[in-house]
């Protein structure tokens, strides 16, 4: 068993995806059969923009998994504000919110006036002008979807956050990988870092600003943080053995991780500025995987010392570790709910490896896919969304699925595999 841990392990480490530089794009799979009707009715005057603000707003609504956007041709008026908005017409097509608005053009900048109805109560909810130029569209429509998805649920919108994901290109020796940064849509996609050897296990800071990743680039595993707006990059560790699996702490100032330079994997944290490195599990068995508490007073890992990975919790005050999941023999890569209440992981189960939420209090665990190869789950910073890689016609594609397992989408690259998502904090 000590065998299969280890391999699993190593393929943790050294898993390699022939990935696209292309942009991604959004496929809703499924629909959830609780979601709230809506209509997001194209922006008046905007026509003519590069992008396309109510449509950008409704495909964010509709990820998210709670509401379904009603479709354009089945629109028989486009309101341009709330004077023009007849509630009972809306009412009979079953259309619970409604956004409407209207683009102008000052300078190089254009003012979106946007304006959010309740057509039950017949009510203006919500309504503001945003001011963007033309290469902001997509972030302030992103805005927009924030604000309408906040106004209705009460939960704060992740839809301006963004994504990391590993990508790689060609065969053999000749793969090249690269380190991308996108939109929360997979959109707007740019690339941080390239290497002739594997990248993995990017990990967002908390401000948002950096990125901790593992490069192979000297021909062993190291751990570097880069910052994102100066490129300026330096490297964390560089131990002997395995130096993998970086998280950084909820005030930025430790990382936690997984390292093997006393012998077998064990998690460790370190002081970001003072590279001090403390050693917080001791076992015989294989550790990694750390993920902190949103308190930053436990941690989360994978270890095998049940004869399997299962997901542990150290208290790091006291030193006291504690099992967690005892559903099936196959357990790991666990994340924190953003409310601390649960946690999300990967999952073996009947239909393979799948992305599966736990209970903490009860310890229910409830698979949330039913595709069979799912790995490296990223949760929303508003715990209502979680990405994770998964596979689509032989090739690695970003699936996404709602926390409570309704809606799911897919953002599949144009070509190739796509590796090792990581969902940014909020921004802002």
């Amino acid at each position: 068993m000590k065998h299969l841990m280890t391999a699993w392990l190593l393929g943790c480490l050294l898993l390699a995806s022939q990935l696209a530089q292309a942009n991604l794009t959004i496929e809703i799979t499924r629909g959830s059969d609780r979601a709230t009707p809506i209509a997001i009715v194209p922006f008046a005057d905007g026509d003519d923009l590069p992008q396309d603000i109510a449509q950008i707003v409704s495909d964010d609504l509709q990820r998210s998994g709670y509401f379904e956007p009603l479709e354009r041709r089945a629109m028989f008026e486009r309101p341009s504000s709330s004077e023009e908005v007849r509630y009972g017409d809306w009412s009979a097509l079953d259309v619970r919110y409604l956004v409407a608005g209207r683009i102008s053009r000052e300078g190089d900048n254009y003012n979106i006036r946007y304006e959010l109805m309740n057509i039950s109560g017949e009510r203006r909810m919500l309504g503001e002008t945003v001011t963007s130029g033309g290469q902001g569209l997509r972030d302030a429509a992103h805005y927009i979807s924030d604000q309408v998805f906040e106004a209705i649920t009460d939960i704060r919108g992740a839809f301006s956050t963004r994504i990391a994901y590993v990508t790689s290109s060609g065969i053999g020796p000749d793969t090249q990988y690269a380190l991308h940064v996108s939109d929360a849509d997979g959109r707007n996609s740019q690339q941080i870092l390239s290497s002739d050897e594997p990248i993995m296990s990017p990990a967002w800071s908390p401000d948002g600003g950096k990125l901790a990743y593992v490069s192979f680039e000297t021909e062993r595993p190291a751990i570097y943080i880069q910052d994102l707006s100066s490129g300026r990059r330096v490297r964390a560790t560089s131990f002997e053995g395995l130096n993998s699996a970086p998280a950084w702490s909820p005030d930025g100032r430790r990382l936690a991780m997984a390292l093997s330079k006393d012998g077998q994997p064990e998690i460790y944290v370190m002081d970001i500025a003072a590279r001090d490195v403390r050693r917080v599990t001791n076992d015989a068995s294989i550790d990694t995987e750390p993920a902190w508490s949103p308190d930053g007073r436990s941690l989360l890992f994978t270890s095998d010392r049940s004869g399997g990975p299962q997901i542990y919790r150290l208290e790091l005050g006291s030193g006291e570790e504690e099992r967690l999941t005892f559903t099936g023999n196959y357990n790991a890569r666990a994340r924190f709910a953003p409310d601390g209440e649960g946690i999300f992981l990967i999952h073996r189960g009947n239909s393979g490896y799948q992305v599966a939420h736990q209970d903490l209090d009860s310890g229910r665990l409830v698979a949330l896919t039913d595709i069979g190869h799912a790995e490296s789950p990223s949760v929303a910073p508003n715990g209502t969304m979680v990405i994770f890689a998964t596979q689509q016609g032989g090739n690695g594609v970003l699936g996404g699925i709602s926390a409570d397992g309704r809606a799911s989408f897919r953002l599949p690259a144009a070509r190739g595999d796509v590796r090792e998502p990581a969902w940014s904090p909020f921004l802002n």
